[in-house]
């Protein structure tokens, strides 16, 4: 069976369409689910302490130091247990969370989860990465070249920790409340029902024999 670590980053709660979205993944996922909501349970952003504890041996730790590395030494071995993982990274001024580039900051590591000679121990393991934002950000849009999220998490996700990423995008969702974009609101609303479709396909594909 596989084990899914689920990372939430928005800041809403009901309201938030990348919860909404993740919540259609979930519903069809079948297997484990361990589920970090960096919303309400932030972590703590990387310290000098979380860097100099990474060099230090354990036994010279300050009691900044040892903190810290309790810290990260946690969220890695979380990492490090699942065999997929599940993305809800909202575009936040064309950006992702604060909170999830704090938990990104945290678990790269080298040799623990970074290997810069090959592969790192999660290499090939699926990752979905659910990121919703108010406007269009794809080719022909006025906002073109201004997605900050995506392909940065596909580089950090795919090319740094060697996931598999596949990525669902949720947009326009400002449309239902901005009278600007009401336009709009039709390519909204096919948006909407393509990302939830996908994501309960991709609960059914991403699979134990696609897992590590």
């Amino acid at each position: 069976m596989t084990h899914l670590l689920h990372i939430d980053s928005s800041s809403l709660g009901a309201g938030s369409v990348s919860r909404e979205v993740a919540q259609s993944f979930l519903d069809r996922w079948q297997g484990t689910v361990v589920h970090r909501d960096l919303a309400t349970t932030p972590v703590p952003h990387l310290s000098a302490a979380g860097i100099t504890a990474r060099l230090t041996d354990p036994a010279q730790y300050t009691p900044e130091q040892a903190t810290a590395a309790a810290i990260q030494d946690q969220l890695i071995e979380e990492f490090l247990d699942a065999s997929a993982y599940l993305f809800t990274v909202p575009m936040y001024n064309l950006t992702m969370p604060s909170a999830f580039k704090a938990w990104l900051d945290q678990i790269i590591v080298v040799d623990r989860t970074l290997n810069i000679t090959g592969d790192s121990p999660v290499a090939g393991r699926p990752a979905v990465l659910i990121s919703a934002r108010g406007g269009g950000y794809g080719p022909g849009t006025p906002n073109e070249g201004l997605d900050f999220v995506v392909p940065t998490l596909e580089a950090v996700l795919g090319r740094l920790l060697g996931l598999e990423v596949i990525t669902v995008l949720p947009e326009l969702t400002m449309a239902p409340h901005t009278p600007a974009l009401t336009p709009l609101l039709a390519l909204h609303e096919a948006s909407m029902a393509d990302a939830h479709e996908r994501a309960r396909g991709l609960a059914t594909t991403v699979t134990p024999s696609r897992a590590a």
